[in-house]
Parts: structure tokens; C-alpha cells; sequence
């Protein structure tokens, strides 16, 4: 099976830097065009609402962006479908001026009434296949833990998937911790990027990309960092070394 390799990706989307080029991002599906999916999902930042509130996501969100993060997860659980809306609207903006991409997790509905570019679902969310078959020019993130759930959202239309976790984090605290030879697994039994999330640190890095994995997903690591902009740099650096 020929899975996804750095040096044979392929994929979706432009990147246009605030203030630079003459056409718009696309925004609401698959963008066309420009860097492969897999190097804007290599540091992809999880702007979680229960870490930064539900307030204004800028202050947040830019510094991180202006570091060069081309990929951000938006996750609003249990807030107000209104506030959700709200945030949601605020963070397509600002994606949308950096050329980056916005998925939300879960909320297919979400996604689509703020024109994301995509949805990441859960094992226990809406099926995959269904929001393929809903949203066909979508990108689709789906969240597994072992090489059967990978090849599933393979056939199902996934773009990539996400594995972990790597080890138990604050913020998904019942996550199931399938460590580096669970990501190991999954990495060989797809041909779609494999995102690993759950805790990762710089200093994980190197190994993953040993490991094959197409990138990481991170939320604290970034947002409570004392200085978002120079963590999310840091990221970047260490995945491009």
C-alpha cells in the first residue's frame, strides 16, 4: 500500500499572508491550489474555547497566525450554539486574512454556516461517510486510535486523520493514550496524512517525524504558552529542522 510521504504529497490550498498576493483565500471547502494539505496541517493549532474563552479571538489567534500556523481546529463544546457562531465567524476571519485554514471539530452545522473549510469528527460524532456524502468538496478530518478506525475513515473520504492520543492531556483528560507504537500503527495502515495529537511537546518532534506522521495538533502547548507567537514559532522551526 503507498501511503502519504513528505516527498510524494499531495494535496489542497494556497497560503496568502496577510497583505500579500492578488487573489482572496478560498474559503468554505477544499481550497485548490498552492502548498499541499499535509505541510499546512504540520503544526495544526486547536483554538479551544475551554483553554481561551469566549471572548474575542484575536488576541490569540493573530500573534499565532502572524508566527506562520496555517491550519487551526476551532473547538467550541458546550457553549451556546449562538456564542459558537460567534467565535466561529471571528476565527474564519481572521484565517481567512492569513490564507489559513479553519476546520471545526464536531459541528458539521457549525462549520458550514461560518464558510470553514472543514470538519473533524470524533468516533462518536457523525459518521464520516455521511459528511462526505453532505459536504463533497469539504476537507474531512476524522479522530482514530488504531489501524482499522484509519483504513475506515480512508474509505469513508477522509482527508486526513488524526491519531492519539500520544500521551493524557488537561485538556481531553479520558482520552485513550496509544503512545508512539499506536501512532506507529496507524502511519502504516493509511494512506492519508496521520496528524498525531494529545500532549505533544517540542521535544516530540524529531520522533514523530521518524515516524511518519504528516504533522501535530496542539492546544496548550500554544495557548497557554506566556508568549503564543514565539511557542507557535518554536513548533515550526522544530518540525522543519
Amino acid at each position: 500500500m503507498e501511503r502519504w510521504t513528505p516527498e510524494g504529497s499531495g494535496g489542497r490550498g494556497g497560503d496568502r499572508r496577510e497583505g500579500g498576493g492578488d487573489e482572496p483565500p478560498a474559503v468554505g471547502g477544499r481550497p485548490g491550489g498552492g502548498s499541499p494539505l499535509p505541510q499546512r496541517l504540520a503544526v495544526y493549532f486547536i483554538y479551544d474555547l475551554g483553554l481561551s474563552g469566549e471572548g474575542d479571538p484575536a488576541p490569540l489567534l493573530r500573534p499565532v497566525l502572524e508566527a506562520g500556523i496555517r491550519a487551526v481546529q476551532l473547538r467550541a463544546k458546550e457553549v451556546p450554539d449562538r456564542v459558537a457562531y460567534r467565535v466561529a465567524v471571528a476565527v474564519r476571519d481572521l484565517t481567512a486574512r492569513f490564507g489559513a485554514l479553519l476546520i471545526v471539530n464536531d459541528r458539521l452545522d457549525l462549520a458550514l454556516a461560518a464558510a470553514a473549510d472543514g470538519v473533524h469528527l470524533g468516533q462518536d460524532d457523525l459518521p464520516a461517510e455521511a459528511a462526505r456524502r453532505l459536504w463533497p468538496e469539504g476537507l474531512l478530518g476524522v479522530s482514530v486510535r488504531t489501524p482499522v478506525e484509519a483504513r475506515a475513515a480512508e474509505a469513508a473520504g477522509a482527508d486526513y486523520v488524526g491519531a492519539g492520543a500520544l500521551r493524557s492531556t488537561s485538556t481531553k483528560p479520558d482520552s485513550r493514550v496509544i503512545g508512539l507504537e499506536g501512532l506507529a500503527a496507524v502511519v502504516g495502515a493509511t494512506r492519508l496524512p496521520v496528524i498525531a495529537i494529545g500532549g505533544i511537546t517540542v521535544d516530540d518532534l524529531p520522533a514523530l517525524r521518524r515516524l511518519g506522521v504528516a504533522g501535530v495538533a496542539v492546544a496548550s502547548a500554544i495557548a497557554r504558552a506566556a508568549d503564543p507567537r514565539q511557542a507557535a514559532a518554536a513548533f515550526l522551526r522544530a518540525w522543519t529542522c
